[in-house]
């Protein structure tokens, strides 16, 4: 399994509007981590869910 690569690339994807609570210090990580790499928090979650999504290992 590679490990989780943030994409910078700028496209727009078909979205819906949900209502989320996470935690503080997972809301501090990725505001730090959407600065950084100059991109929207938005789009930093949908890759982070996607990417486990993709990686996810069911339990049999």
């Amino acid at each position: 399994m590679s490990g989780f690569v943030i994409q910078t690339n700028k496209t727009k994807d078909d979205s819906v509007i949900r209502t989320i609570r996470i935690k503080g210090d997972t809301d501090d990580k990725l505001v730090e981590l959407s600065e950084q790499h100059k991109i929207t928090f938005n789009k930093l979650v949908n890759q982070c869910i996607e990417y486990a999504l993709e990686n996810l290992t069911e339990k049999e």
